[in-house]
């Protein structure tokens, strides 16, 4: 997803989506990482885990809609 738009983008708003689709990456990643039972001690918080990779998620969702809306009015003009 993130090779399809152009390396440097003119518009602020392409550049702030894709930091947000890329950090969201990262960080749905890291958290993914927390749940393995390897990654998991006896502290970690399952539930609390579990919110930050529906927050993740949503986030890339977020930057990716931008994206398509972002990209669509440009292409419409």
């Amino acid at each position: 997803l993130l090779s399809l738009p152009p390396q440097k983008p003119r518009s602020e708003l392409v550049r702030t989506s894709l930091r947000l689709l890329t950090s969201s990456a990262f960080r749905l990643q890291s958290e993914c990482r927390k749940a393995l039972p390897v990654e998991s001690g006896p502290g970690t918080d399952i539930q609390l885990v579990t919110q930050q990779v529906i927050q993740c998620a949503y986030d890339i969702a977020k930057a990716a809609k931008q994206l398509v809306t972002i990209t669509t009015k440009e292409n419409n003009n």
